[in-house]
């Protein structure tokens, strides 16, 4: 849907790869309640409004991945496809944490090709009989997005290699990058055609479909929106190499909860928001929190739990117990090492068989004793990385063996063929040490399988021979760089870099104690069969409920083009300020009272220069110059720059250091603060500030009269908020005792006296007024920080003490871009603050200010 306010944002364009159609119905700007209000221009019938807002509720969640949890398969004869539930499917089994009457459905592609003309009878099917709606994409666009931008791009820079050769990893190729953003909109336009944007819940899953937010909030303000990550999120380092870096995260912030297995991830996360957005997070009652343009994008740490209840049946299946026998007469008197792996370059299988070799050579009494089983899943991806990665897998192998085998014994057994899960299940079960060698991974769920299965089952247990109430043991050598590895506390960590670390641990794993196996066991048992799939599923959704709740409070538009499209949600009052309106007010008004910020609101923060221009002089005189008005410029920088600058004005009251020196009019003395002027606190403040400027790099310290600041915006992002964090808790705790605030704002820390601010500026200037029988009856306060805050709070707060009184003014409180605050309205930059005061001025004295050029604004519509 195409937004009114497009126009007042000039910095949007940021590519051309969406074409998206216009949203089906008008969409409400404000909701207070769940169902359609239409704006006023809504051409909704009133019959169509009243069946959209008395529908039943019904609780559905969709769940949008790159596959369906569907198995396709087409008989070559008859030509007839059948259809069955992948149990193996993660997506599948995430009901389990929803509520009975959930009703969910799946988005997503096959794993097969379907031809176009069967197409419409098979997502009928699929659609009537499982709930998933199919996503077909053309042979060449599903080459391009998955086997190639996903795949070949990134999933390898998701892992930490950059395409620094195309002998490692392609490089980007900007027509892959155009199939995936054509992807993500097919997927799209597939969700859209079962969604209720009121009532449905959209989980969206995996680094396939990361730009898939954006499209749908560019449809529907309002959708509940869920991302989960199952990949890692690399380092800002490796990031920031992404060409299209910006598009992506912004697509990450168009839900309203994003989701990571580890801390780590969310970190990586949290940086490159920090560093290339300019954003900040904070953690809110226990939740990590972005705030981006009003909305707040809520980040989750939970890794994937098991599907239990598929292990256990597996477990229980009879071929299990067969097979579980016959590894037991196969290996009978030797100690099993077990490593179950994907084939590809980040799962480490090399370097784990290079710490086995290792192993045997430093131990020779280990050899003939000791086996590593290393079943080999079928490779996801195709590629020379995966066949150089499966030679060398061979080549070590075949060298392990003729080295230390002989006949009968072979120290390493390699199984490279798909491997049924009961039959993972025996070797789970028969193994004294699971290994995870993983170089990256997102998570790898094979620990938590181990655990589960060396606690047995009844056939399991049977067949082993072990009693059902015996103790049961299991130890875990997981690397560092898997995702699982902070869950599961009681394995021996590695890195898998280091071989002769890796084969201690593995040595270590098979020798310890008994009970320290036993102990480490029960550990990990009670994590991994309390923190299920369900349990992972019920908690994102139950959060991703909570991060919705305020949808239905705040007013929106859609800000931005193309791939840049983000939401602004404020507050329903909060409005663009009307200059007419204001004139017109103005020019009724017998006494005004006018607030003016200097930086960001008559003075562009970007500029370099802060000196007023002499429009901005001009403008302040003519202000000035009428008997009805009281002018104060409420500033945080100092008395003396501003006396320069403002020397011309001089009926201008200037209020510097945020309030802490007054004078009303150039040939008044300064008047300076009641509160105390000892300012022994600044020699603690000063050395403390000094002490983390010189360990930070691009801080500096602004010594004020009343105040010190600690400014750290050309430092290193994420370094200088945590520097800046630290300080604030360093200078709270030697100032504890002093008359003194301590405060962070955008970039600085800043210690202050106590009762020193903007708000108590415009308290006293007020009462002054109100004392001398002057009270305005127009007031307007403009300004663009937090700071400011305190300004707009104290000038509406007469508002409501005037209603008692029964004289109520005109009262304006406006901040400069749109963005949630305490004033009611807002002015888009300091360009249109400016056309604003020019009105004000034209309807003082009816002439255009001197050196005013008049095509900037236009004097008719104020006369």
């Amino acid at each position: 849907m195409s937004s009114k306010s497009y126009t007042s944002f000039l910095d949007l364009a940021a590519g051309g790869y969406l074409d998206l159609p216009q949203t089906p119905r008008n969409l409400p700007k404000v909701m207070t309640v769940p169902g359609v209000i239409p704006d006023a221009d809504s051409t909704e019938s009133k019959d169509d409004i009243l069946d959209a807002s008395t529908s039943r509720y019904r609780d559905r969640k969709i769940v949008v991945s790159n596959f369906l949890p569907i198995n396709a398969q087409k008989d070559p004869k008859s030509g007839k496809w059948s259809f069955s539930l992948d149990d193996d499917s993660l997506y599948l089994h995430l009901k389990d944490g929803f509520s009975p009457e959930s009703e969910v459905f799946y988005v997503g592609s096959l794993k097969v090709d379907v031809d176009v003309k069967e197409q419409e009878e098979v997502a009928q099917i699929l659609l009537e009989n499982f709930r998933c709606v199919p996503t077909f994409l053309p042979a060449d666009l599903q080459k391009k997005f998955y086997h190639g931008f996903c795949k070949q791009y990134l999933w390898p820079l998701f892992h930490y290699m950059l395409p620094m050769s195309p002998d490692h990893g392609s490089r980007f190729d900007r027509g892959l990058w155009q199939a995936y953003v054509s992807a993500n909109k097919k997927f799209a336009d597939k969700v859209v055609e079962i969604l209720n944007p009121e009532d449905d819940l959209v989980w969206v899953h995996d680094y396939h479909l990361m730009l898939l937010p954006t499209f749908l909030r560019r449809r529907f303000y309002r959708v509940k929106l869920g991302f989960f990550l199952h990949s890692p999120f690399p380092s800002s380092e490796i990031y920031r190499t992404l060409p299209v870096r910006d598009e992506i995260l912004k697509a990450f912030l168009n839900s309203d909860l994003v989701g990571f297995h580890t801390f780590d991830y969310a970190r990586h996360f949290l940086s490159c928001c920090s560093r290339l957005l300019g954003l900040d997070y904070e953690s809110k009652r226990g939740y990590l929190g972005i705030d981006y343009f009003g909305r707040t994008v809520f980040v989750k740490i939970l890794p994937v739990g098991l599907q239990l209840r598929r292990l256990e049946v597996a477990m229980n299946h009879p071929s299990a117990s067969v097979k579980v026998k016959e590894i037991q007469k196969q290996f009978e008197g030797k100690k099993i090492i077990l490593g179950v792996d994907d084939m590809d370059i980040f799962k480490g299988i090399s370097l784990k068989l290079l710490a086995a070799e290792h192993l045997l050579n430093q131990h020779p009494e280990l050899q003939g004793k000791l086996v590593l089983i290393q079943i080999v899943n079928p490779a996801r991806s195709t590629g020379k990385d995966v066949q150089e990665a499966k030679s060398e897998t061979y080549e070590i192998t075949k060298r392990i063996n003729m080295k230390f085998g002989f006949p009968g014994y072979e120290p390493v057994i390699l199984i490279d063929r798909p491997v049924p899960l009961y039959e993972k299940t025996a070797y789970y079960a028969m193994a004294e040490c699971c290994i995870v060698n993983a170089v990256r991974d997102g998570l790898n769920l094979t620990p938590y399988k181990y655990v589960i299965c060396r606690q047995g089952s009844p056939k399991i247990d049977e067949a082993m021979g072990v009693s059902p109430g015996e103790t049961r043991s299991s130890m875990l050598v997981v690397s560092e760089f898997v995702g699982c590895s902070p869950s599961l506390s009681g394995a021996i960590r590695v890195n898998p870099w280091n071989i002769e670390a890796v084969a201690d641990a593995m040595k270590m794993a098979i020798s310890i104690s008994e009970l320290e196996k036993q102990l480490r066991h029960e550990k990990h048992y009670r994590y991994v069969s309390s923190h299920d799939v369900a349990y992972w599923s019920r908690s994102f959704v139950q959060d991703l409920e909570r991060a919705c709740k305020d949808h239905y409070n705040k007013r929106c538009w859609g800000i931005g083009f193309g791939l840049s499209f983000r939401i602004l949600a404020l507050s329903p009052s909060f409005r663009k300020l009307s200059v007419e309106y204001v004139v017109s007010a103005y020019k009724k008004a017998t006494k005004r009272a006018i607030f003016l910020d200097y930086d960001g609101t008559v003075v562009s923060d970007m500029s370099i220069v802060k000196t007023p221009s002499s429009e901005l002089i001009s403008v302040l005189q003519n202000l000035c110059s009428d008997t009805k008005n009281t002018v104060f410029i409420v500033s945080g920088r100092g008395r003396d720059s501003l006396t320069e600058w403002l020397s011309p004005c001089d009926k201008l009251g200037i209020a510097a250091e945020h309030g802490y020196f007054l004078r009303w009019k150039q040939n008044c003395d300064w008047e300076i603060s009641t509160v105390t002027t000892d300012d022994d606190w600044k020699k603690i403040a000063e050395p403390v500030m000094q002490l983390y400027t010189e360990s930070t790099d691009g801080s500096t310290i602004e010594s004020k009269e009343s105040a010190i600041v600690w400014h750290h915006q050309d430092a290193d992002p994420d370094f200088g908020s945590c520097q800046a964090k630290e300080l604030l808790d360093h200078l709270e705790n030697v100032l504890s005792n002093e008359p003194v605030v301590v405060t962070r704002g955008h970039n600085i820390v800043e210690v202050k006296p106590q009762g020193v601010s903007k708000g108590l500026v415009t308290e006293r200037v007020l009462s002054e007024l109100t004392n001398d029988g002057k009270a305005p009856d127009f007031l307007l306060c403009i300004g663009d920080d937090l700071s400011d805050e305190d300004m707009f709070e104290s000038i509406l707060s007469k508002a409501s003490c005037s209603t008692s009184t029964g004289s109520v003014p005109e009262i304006f409180a406006c901040t400069v871009g749109q963005k949630p605050s305490k004033a009611k309205y807002y002015l888009n930059d300091t360009k249109h603050v400016m056309r604003l005061l020019q009105g004000l001025t034209f309807a003082s004295n009816g002439k255009p200010p001197e050196c005013i050029p008049p095509c900037q604004v236009s004097f008719e519509s104020f006369a």
